[in-house]
């Protein structure tokens, strides 16, 4: 037999339909699993790892990051790659669009997404896609474009963007979207999307699983009106006064509108994106009973996982939708354990404090959304998660295996003979604190700053090469751009 280039020796793997990992050696040829049984043949090797009892989990696929939002997008994907790196994710797939932010463009994506691929090609040290936000009529007729001559599988709706800014209010957000005077970005758009990906499921019946649409969900109106409430009533400040501002039943309400026009238009496969409350996860359950023939997909953050709005580390937590009190962090725990949650990201949007933070800097209103969080995101989870009943099977599961199959990622998602080597080692019984100081991406601060995890990634492989060996990465940024879908 061909000698493997490489062989991870002393491991335990984890697999996503096994509750408990297996004393199996990873061998790996051409950037593929080649083998998985005890005690593989080294012989020839041209590079054999020990593992050290370490677990073996697959490499993150991420399904939801922000590059290139808050800085210019080269940046990102070489700096927060690393990030990635850092944390075990192999796979980062990236939310963009046209507007404001990213390219500061608009206009067509036959136009836009070449530049994307200039400005990410051999920048990143993982692999990395996007998904696609069509924000004009015209963005509309290129879905079937995207999906053809870019591998862009998956689109995007941002419910709020309508009425409401990125940060709070807005009184122009055609210029901020930068679409035309007499366009709109209402529900009429938003249903004439998902009537769009629908025709798109019809036009590549070979594909047609694998092609969806993700909603950001929460309702201009609701917000606009709660965010003049909290600022005249004055007793809330802080990530408080920004969760009360964006309340859940407006979460709750976008879910339901978001499910009448999947039904409305014939389109089953729906993503509910980063769900933060007990009211939001209970309206996408309520719409999945009320409509079970639309496949909805509930997502959750590491963020709305971890911290809540007294714990975090100061406005550095503004993110959207918000961080929520200690109650809601709990039900999504709940709904974690019972299976109702298909899969967890870190919403990784790098915004360096000298951006996050405006003037006065103690104003939660004034302050930017998002923060990044790739590098928390695998050992976040197993630290809480397992303590909690999550089995270490489930936790590879809700970060690999299922966002790879919904968006498309068939090379990918799991330590198994004929899929990309994709995997990181994990030690379990290693406590540590979060330090931004510490973290590989960019930014200067994190809402996870001080908090005690239990599991810490050490090593990771793209597709068998390390480009992280012991906490630092190595080597040259080698990632590639996932045309999806992608086939073993």
């Amino acid at each position: 037999m061909e000698p493997f280039d490489l062989v991870v020796t002393n491991v335990r793997v984890v697999r996503h339909d096994q509750a408990e990992p297996a004393a199996l050696d990873i061998g790996v040829r051409d950037g593929r699993i080649a083998a998985l049984a005890p005690h593989l043949d080294v012989t020839g090797a041209k590079n054999v790892v020990d593992a050290g009892g370490k677990l073996a989990f697959p490499g993150v696929v991420d399904a939801h990051q922000h590059w290139g939002i808050y800085h210019p997008l080269a940046e990102d994907a070489a700096t927060e790659s690393r990030a990635c790196a850092q944390g075990g994710v192999t796979s980062a797939l990236n939310y963009i669009r046209t507007g404001q932010y990213y390219l500061n463009r608009g206009g067509p994506y036959r136009e836009f997404f070449p530049e994307v691929h200039q400005a990410t090609d051999q920048k990143s040290y993982v692999d990395f896609a996007f998904h696609v936000a069509p924000m004009t009529t015209e963005h509309i007729d290129e879905i079937p474009e995207l999906i053809r001559d870019h591998g862009v599988t998956s689109f995007k709706i941002f419910m709020f963007y309508g009425g409401h800014g990125l940060h709070g209010r807005s009184a122009d957000q055609s210029s901020f979207l930068m679409i035309p005077p007499d366009a709109r970005y209402d529900y009429a758009h938003f249903e004439f999307v998902m009537r769009g990906v629908q025709a798109a499921r019809e036009q590549f019946p070979e594909l047609a699983d694998e092609i969806s649409l993700s909603l950001h969900c929460e309702t201009a109106e609701i917000m606009r009106a709660y965010t003049r409430l909290v600022e005249e009533d004055g007793s809330l400040t802080g990530l408080a006064a920004y969760s009360a501002s964006r309340p859940p039943h407006s979460e709750g309400l976008a879910v339901t509108i978001a499910a009448y026009l999947a039904h409305e238009t014939g389109l089953p496969t729906i993503n509910l994106l980063h769900l933060t409350s007990a009211k939001a996860v209970d309206a996408a359950l309520r719409m999945a009973q009320a409509f079970p023939h639309v496949d909805f997909r509930r997502e959750v953050t590491i963020g709305h996982l971890l911290a809540d709005i007294d714990t975090a580390y100061g406005l550095g937590g503004k993110v959207n939708p918000p961080l929520r009190p200690r109650e809601d962090v709990e039900a999504l725990w709940g709904h974690m354990l019972d299976g109702t949650i298909d899969w967890v990201v870190s919403d990784h949007a790098c915004c360096r404090a000298e951006v996050k933070f405006g003037e006065p800097k103690d104003d939660i209103f004034v302050a930017k959304s998002g923060f990044g969080g790739a590098e928390y995101l695998l050992p976040g989870l197993i630290s809480e998660g397992v303590k909690r009943g999550l089995s270490y099977g489930r936790v590879a599961e809700l970060t690999s295996w299922a966002p790879a199959r919904r968006f498309g990622l068939a090379t990918k998602g799991a330590i198994a003979e004929g899929l990309d080597a994709d995997f990181c080692l994990v030690d379990e019984n290693h406590t540590w604190t979060v330090r931004a100081e510490e973290s590989l991406s960019t930014q200067e601060y994190t809402p996870f700053e001080g908090m005690e995890l239990t599991a810490k990634v050490t090593d990771t492989f793209l597709r068998g090469e390390q480009i992280l060996r012991a906490g630092n990465v190595v080597g040259q940024p080698r990632g590639r751009y996932l045309a999806r879908p992608t086939r073993p």
